[in-house]
């Protein structure tokens, strides 16, 4: 008895380390799985970080050299020459970048701080109610396509700045001293302020709906706390959500600044083209996006295409520095927070 209790314990226990080795190979084909599968996802995405980066490239070798005949005939001298005359093939871009950086800042001027006010509306003032019903028409702002602005600027809002607004600038603010050069001229409907003002349309959904989510993502303890201490709503967007979510609301101010930088079809029906750099805001203008999109179907010659394309480099330069910037801010924060 005690030998057949032995080698029944040994049957067991071989049953017992075959079955062990078993689930030891089926567990060792099951990392293998998961580390092949892993080991792919990498692969794949550090091959769409590498063709990111190579397009990136491509578009910066492609206008280094299509712009370089352009830069090499008028050298430093093309930024700051105003002149523009296809005929005699001599260009410069100060008028281009001049209207694109000044209707910039004027859309931004006057879409953030509205967006803003928006945001905080929404997340803080608005009924339940009506809290989705704005936000969607925010949100479709955004989806209106660029050339559907531009036709409405044209035929309906820069004949009504010319009945209305501009008269009123020009007969207000055109006669103090100091600040009556922006608002000399007479009242075309169309200009730089017709532009900045579409643009600002154009830019104010972004910075509403990003500002308007990093706001929604502030911790309710944090503003219970504030209104259980005695602040009001202005105290509390000021002390407690605005700091917390500054690296968003600054995010999506850069994000609008990028779309008014290169905006192009809207800009084009209502800045009136005009390759001129004039201090009143309500003369017409061009920006450096407007004049690629008007010009480039017409140019002949090397040096007027180069010229063009020089123009798209530049604004390249534009955009990458403004980014620039803005990520150097946003790490400037991140630090000083954390």
């Amino acid at each position: 008895m005690p030998s057949a209790g032995r080698k029944d314990v040994t049957d067991l226990a071989l049953q017992g380390g075959a079955m062990g080795s078993d689930a030891v190979s089926a567990r060792s084909k099951v990392l293998s799985r998961l580390k092949l599968g892993d080991s792919a996802f990498r692969n794949l995405t550090r091959a769409a970080a590498v063709l990111v980066l190579l397009l990136l490239s491509g578009v910066i070798v492609s206008l280094v050299v299509g712009a370089w005949p352009a830069l090499s005939k008028f050298g430093p001298g093309f930024l700051v020459s105003e002149r523009w005359n296809p005929v005699t093939e001599n260009f410069g871009a100060l008028a281009p970048i001049y209207g694109t950086l000044v209707t910039s800042l004027i859309a931004m001027l006057i879409a953030v701080p509205i967006g803003l006010m928006i945001a905080m509306f929404l997340t803080e003032l608005c009924p339940q109610f009506l809290r989705r019903p704005i936000g969607i028409a925010i949100e479709l702002l955004a989806g209106i396509p660029s050339i559907i602005y531009g036709i409405w600027g044209l035929f309906v809002f820069a004949p009504f700045l010319q009945e209305t607004l501009q008269p009123f600038l020009i007969s207000t603010l055109g006669e103090v001293p100091g600040i009556a050069p922006l608002f000399a001229g007479p009242p075309y409907g169309i200009g730089v302020l017709t532009a900045g003002l579409i643009l600002a349309i154009m830019v104010l959904p972004f910075v509403t709906s990003i500002s308007r989510d990093v706001f929604e993502a502030v911790p309710p303890v944090l503003k219970e706390a504030a209104y259980g201490v005695g602040c009001t709503t202005w105290e509390v967007v000021r002390y407690v959500v605005l700091p917390y979510t500054r690296v968003g609301v600054i995010g999506g101010v850069m994000l609008g600044l990028g779309r008014a930088l290169g905006e192009t079809m809207a800009v084009t029906f209502v800045i009136g083209n005009a390759h001129k750099v004039q201090a009143s805001l309500i003369a017409p203008g061009t920006t450096i996006s407007a004049t690629i999109a008007n010009e480039f179907t017409e140019a002949v010659g090397d040096i007027y295409t180069s010229s063009l394309i020089a123009l798209g480099l530049i604004l390249f330069v534009i955009t990458f520095i403004v980014l620039a910037f803005a990520r150097y801010l946003l790490l400037r924060i991140e630090r000083r927070i954390g």
